[in-house]
């Protein structure tokens, strides 16, 4: 029997996914699952694809299935799981051997693989596969990390697997050890972001305008059509159009406001705190998932003060069309000076452009607006986002209703802890003199910490009356 082109552990619902991808672009792979049954029921279930598919009951089978040089994708769990897996398979594999994470690892725990390997003599690449299950069968987006030559060697199956946007893959080479996943951590902390504006503004139109979900729908479908085209406004039209088959009522009308999360919105929030960038709008999204699960809380606050949300006036879904607009390119410019503050750090050279084009297709944040961004990074990577001369002007147009949406919010009793956020760094953000200058006294007062003058003159310390 032909050897497998490559192989693949773990057939959960995003393994699986992925493996049916890869058989159907022609790639004979080789597939184990630590759960033997499970690999023989995917292979049963593949149907057409199955001829391209090879099941293995065993490590040693596995690695003996793909030819050499070997490269196997691990779709396990983060953690220790993939440590595990690696030390089971690494003694069965050849030095030219490649594996490949490619689930959601900590970038920390990829960098600290990717030493090892180095170390070892191995190749490994760790690599940020965005997408859902969706996604990950019919076109991810994919952030390959580690070293260049080992990318290149499975580059031509990445590509045919990946999203395709105007035909060009969406799967790139980010950069060595941690770089992929560290792309993906970022993509996935604006993926929080941009859902929580979204929920702060579906949350005014249905307490403050009092419109039904059918009518919200039919807002989210119009904004699809616009400058506002994206995945997740696309989705939000579906979901507030869906009806629950149980009750008849409207299907966000039976869901509990508790939104779960797995983390990743959280490591960006860490990490852009560990660099010194701020990602308010990240942070704050990330914040509002965390009160989501305080539900007893939630009603207990009701119950002693009242509800929050009331009508809003004067309010037009114009004003939240370009509120949303606005809130999102604040949240993407942020998110790229992440990127480019951990490329420099780590001395990787993130490719900030193909960051943007991979995410055009494929991934959950995907939207008409990347492209734009491609093009002013590649003018200037370097540039905040807020200043490239297309997005400058749709701030210059948009901000104004940001602030009046994130006004009616605050005067209503609507919490738009994102959309605050974003309006609040960018009035930050165009100040030249701020108010630090207050911080910086009040540290030199007790703690004798020291300042800058604004005249250039060598003042160290304050006059303070204690």
């Amino acid at each position: 029997m032909t050897q497998a082109e490559i192989g693949l552990i773990g057939l959960g619902t995003m393994g699986a996914a992925l493996a049916l991808n890869i058989a159907e672009k022609g790639h004979r792979i080789a597939v184990w699952n630590r759960t033997g049954s499970v690999t023989t029921e995917f292979h049963a279930t593949a149907g057409a694809l199955a001829a391209n598919v090879v099941p293995t009951q065993t490590l040693a089978e596995l690695v003996q299935a793909i030819r050499e040089p070997r490269a196997i994708i691990l779709m396990v769990p983060a953690g220790q799981a993939v440590d595990d897996q690696i030390a089971a398979l690494r003694p069965l594999m050849g030095k030219d051997d490649l594996i490949i994470d490619a689930g959601n690892a900590n970038f920390h725990d990829t960098q600290r693989r990717s030493a090892e390997a180095e170390a070892a003599g191995v190749p490994f690449v760790g690599m940020g596969v965005s997408g859902g299950e969706e996604g990950a069968r019919h076109g991810p987006a994919i952030m390959g990390g580690g070293p260049k030559a080992a990318w290149d060697r499975v580059a031509p199956v990445m590509e045919a697997i990946s999203a395709k946007y105007q035909g060009i893959p969406c799967a790139t080479w980010m950069g060595p050890a941690g770089a992929g996943h560290f792309v993906k951590t970022v993509h996935n902390g604006i993926e929080y972001a941009d859902m929580q504006m979204i929920a702060e503004v579906y949350g005014i139109m249905r307490d403050g305008l009092g419109l039904d979900a059918q009518a919200i729908a039919g807002v989210f479908e119009s904004w699809n059509q616009g400058p506002l085209r994206s995945y997740l406004v696309e989705i939000s039209g579906k979901v507030a159009r869906a009806v629950d088959p149980d009750s008849g009522a409207a299907m966000l009308d039976v869901i509990l406001d508790s939104a779960g999360q797995k983390g990743t919105g959280r490591w960006t929030a860490i990490e852009a705190q560990h660099l010194g960038t701020p990602v308010p709008v990240i942070e704050a999204a990330v914040g509002a998932r965390n009160v989501s699960s305080r539900l007893a809380e939630r009603k207990a606050g009701e119950a002693r003060f009242g509800a929050g949300p009331q009508k809003v006036d004067g309010l037009t879904q114009t004003d939240l069309e370009q509120a949303l607009m606005a809130g999102k390119i604040l949240c993407y410019a942020q998110g790229f000076t992440m990127l480019a503050a951990a490329s420099e750090t780590f001395g990787w050279g993130v490719p900030l452009p193909e960051a943007a084009k991979v995410w055009r297709e494929g991934c959950i944040i995907r939207s008409d607006m990347l492209g734009d961004m491609a093009e002013a990074l590649t003018q200037d990577d370097k540039r905040n986002l807020i200043f490239a001369p297309a997005f400058a002007a749709h701030l210059e147009k948009t901000h104004n209703a940001l602030r009046r949406v994130v006004a009616a919010a605050a005067l209503g009793g609507h919490a738009a802890p994102a959309l605050s956020a974003g309006l609040a760094w960018f009035d930050a953000m165009r100040t030249a003199r701020g108010t630090a200058n207050m911080i910086q006294a009040q540290r030199d007062f007790f703690g004798a910490h020291g300042f800058e003058r604004v005249d250039g003159g060598a003042g160290k310390h304050g006059p303070w009356a204690m």
